[in-house]
């Protein structure tokens, strides 16, 4: 990417997709940044870009040393380091650095705890790698109970549900989830059925010398490409069918609708949402459905097969983090009556972990 500007110096131009883009006067003008047009405190304007002349003109425009220097038409002078331009161009333009991954990942990402971490560059490393392939598990943290809680609020606030502040998967009677039992779990997401879904899921392992019990992890982002390139007509139709996930128990009742695969306008992966104990499809022509059927029992297939699943068992002190939008989960069965497992859970959103990356990296000037 090149910040390129005109012969009469009057137009400034983005390399973007291989062309050369103007940048409109005004995108620049609303991003001035001295003291008398953005309060330094919080970086929030001072005035209501809105009301800015809409004939507003570039009158010239030099790039010196990393700086580009503008001054405008209605006598504004402003210097924009092009490092952050780029930023910002690129917020706009461009995903989080991903990686896709099937059963074939040569490392999983995996980084050691250290007390205070996420105020210190190994914070930075782990969130880091938690947005590039959608899970990152902290090692030899202390396998004591309700610890997960002081590590979750170390990166944001914890989202509190029906299940608690946190909860304990382990074989339980008569649980209100099936999570809490002994059985196979397939791949999934959780909680489909809240407005907003959980962002983050954190699961800490207290103790786990059961015979069985295996998680297991899927790039859904991965298997939903795979999908789109060999079967696109599945792929439109599980992306494009919202359709029903409720919880329901004792004294709760939660219902929200949306596709299996989410898309953004542009056609980028948002959000999977995969619980076949949950979801309900909505009532629609007989040849569509049958499609439907098709289209989402393949994508269960692919999201359990050897293909796209990673298997390995969670040993006392491993913190499991995962993007609950992309990675689906599951776990082997297990005989609940050799040994034991126990692990305690809880959520946290995007914002929280986002905002938590962007600080260690620009407030505390760590570099990649």
């Amino acid at each position: 990417m090149k910040i390129g500007i005109a012969k009469n110096k009057k137009k400034i131009f983005v390399s973007l997709y291989n062309k050369n883009i103007e940048i409109h006067p005004l995108w620049l003008r609303e991003r001035v940044n001295d003291s008398e047009h953005l309060d330094k405190n919080n970086n929030q304007r001072l005035y209501n870009p809105s009301e800015l002349n809409k004939r507003l003109k570039i009158k010239k425009a030099l790039i010196k040393n990393k700086n580009l220097n503008v001054h405008f038409t209605d006598g504004i002078v402003s210097d924009y380091q092009i490092k952050d331009l780029f930023d910002e161009i690129n917020k706009s333009t461009s995903n989080k650095d991903i990686l896709l991954w099937g059963s074939n990942i040569k490392h999983k990402p995996v980084v050691k705890y250290k007390p205070r971490m996420f105020e210190k560059k190994e914070g930075y490393i782990f969130l880091k790698n938690f947005y590039k392939y959608g899970f990152v598990i902290a090692k030899k943290t202390p396998s004591k109970k309700n610890f997960v809680t002081r590590f979750a609020n170390s990166i944001g606030d914890i989202r509190t549900t029906n299940f608690g502040v946190l909860f304990n998967v382990k074989s339980v009677r008569k649980p209100n989830d099936l999570a809490y039992t002994s059985h196979h779990l397939l791949a999934h997401t959780d909680n489909p059925y809240r407005k907003p879904i959980p962002g983050i899921q954190l699961l800490h392992c207290i103790k786990n010398d059961s015979v069985g019990g295996r998680s297991t992890l899927t790039d859904g982002f991965a298997v939903s490409n795979y999908l789109r390139k060999k079967y696109p007509n599945y792929f439109k139709l599980l992306s494009t069918i919202k359709i029903r996930f409720t919880y329901q128990s004792n004294n709760t009742y939660l219902e929200n609708w949306g596709e299996i695969i989410e898309i953004d306008k542009n056609g980028a992966l948002k959000t999977i949402r995969l619980s076949h104990r949950l979801d309900y499809v909505p009532i629609l022509k007989k040849e569509k459905l049958n499609q439907f059927y098709k289209a989402r029992s393949l994508f269960m297939k692919l999201c359990n097969s050897k293909k796209f699943v990673i298997e390995f068992k969670l040993e006392p002190g491993d913190i499991m983090v995962m993007d609950n939008y992309r990675t689906l989960h599951g776990r082997t069965s297990y005989d609940a009556n050799v040994g034991e497992r126990h692990l305690q859970g809880c959520y946290i959103d995007h914002d929280s972990a986002e905002s938590k990356m962007k600080y260690l990296k620009y407030k505390m000037n760590f570099n990649e």
